[in-house]
């Protein structure tokens, strides 16, 4: 079936229409997922694992040995909100976060809700917006966040989340990440 050029021309119309109200609604979902955080966060400071003990921390992409000598001032722990135990710290560079876990916390990369909650809502969502700005010339491909889960056997071990671009971002995956850990460990106590 042949199309004229003004159908042509209308579909290209519908199409970039299509793309702008996509833009836009992608606008309105993150503001939707910010409010979503901030309840969360208030729903943790009223509940008995206050939001306030679940602190951010940032992190270079660093043999975990070197850590211990970083300045206190760039260490940001992610703490259990039951007793306020440090389960791992973030560090921050203008590139990525990496959250490396404390050396006794044995968790494994398949307990709930770490893929389901943190790899495929929080950074799968950052993922797809960032996909669409590239695909629509807004960033470079290669600006895209993207993670590296780095584990000793099943465990986790690290976490880097890279090209977080917003600072934003930066509060949101250290605090969901603490969010996530604090109820993987409750998983495993189950």
């Amino acid at each position: 079936m042949k199309f004229s050029e003004e159908q042509i021309k209308d579909v290209i119309a519908f199409k970039d229409n299509l793309i702008d109200q996509i833009s836009k609604h992608q606008e309105a979902i993150e503001m939707l997922e910010k409010n979503l955080t901030i309840l969360d966060l208030f729903l943790k400071e009223s509940s008995f694992t206050k939001a306030s003990t679940l602190t951010r921390k940032t992190l270079i992409r660093e043999d975990p040995s070197t850590i211990k000598n970083k300045p206190v001032e760039n260490l940001i722990p992610i703490k259990r909100g039951i007793n306020g135990e440090v389960i791992a710290n973030a560090y921050v560079t203008p590139d990525q976060v990496s959250i490396i876990l404390d050396d006794n916390m044995e968790i494994n990369a398949e307990t709930p809700p770490f893929k389901s909650f943190f790899i495929d809502r929080i950074i799968g969502e950052m993922k797809r917006k960032d996909s669409s700005d590239a695909d629509n010339g807004k960033i470079q491909k290669e600006s895209i966040i993207d993670y590296i889960i780095n584990k000793n056997g099943s465990d986790i071990r690290e976490i880097i989340i890279k090209n977080y671009r917003e600072k934003e971002r930066v509060n949101e995956i250290i605090s969901t990440a603490g969010w996530s850990l604090t109820r993987m460990l409750e998983n495993i106590k189950k």
